[in-house]
């Protein structure tokens, strides 16, 4: 049994080594779809492949990376922006206990970054100083334009960020 993967650009194309696409999977260990639920079979699949929901790329040798959350990303000034590239620069920081990067409308930009930290306790740390770390450390479409200071970040129960729930608190301009 052997599963197919592929990466597939926002315009429907296979994906050039080192571009960065959604992973597609096939193969007969894949769901054929989910159990009362067509309309997510049918946004979720084309031509027998899953796509994933993940970004991912390929390096020459093969190997595949993911990149980050598909729905995730946010597009500044016309470039792709992965939010989990922005944070693990944040996460450099030592004062940083958590942090979620989001894209936020921006009339220029179109979208532009925000950074929803939770400093460590005891810790201060200003959102200059994030974002001139950020300046030192990222192309300048990925630098994050403002910083909002919260105590804590919504999880689900298995632990994961709620990036809608953060996008619905922390999403407009």
């Amino acid at each position: 049994m052997h599963t197919s993967v592929r990466i597939v650009t926002e315009d429907g194309r296979e994906a050039d080594v080192g571009e960065t696409g959604e992973l597609w999977c096939k193969g007969p260990n894949i769901t054929p779809g989910y159990w009362n639920w067509p309309e997510a079979t049918e946004e979720s699949f084309e031509d027998g492949w899953l796509k994933t929901g993940d970004a991912a790329r390929r390096d020459e040798d093969g190997f595949y990376y993911i990149v980050d959350r598909w729905k995730d990303m946010y597009i500044s000034g016309g470039e792709n922006v992965y939010p989990a590239e922005v944070e693990s620069v944040i996460y450099q920081l030592s004062a940083i206990g958590e942090v979620s990067v989001i894209g936020v409308p921006d009339d220029k930009w179109v979208e532009v970054g925000r950074a929803i930290v939770v400093l460590k306790e005891d810790e201060e740390l200003s959102d200059t100083e994030i974002i001139n770390h950020c300046r030192q450390n990222l192309a300048r479409y990925k630098v994050p334009q403002s910083v909002i200071f919260i105590d804590e970040i919504p999880h689900n129960a298995t632990g994961k960020v709620l990036k809608r729930e953060l996008r619905d608190l922390y999403g407009q301009p």
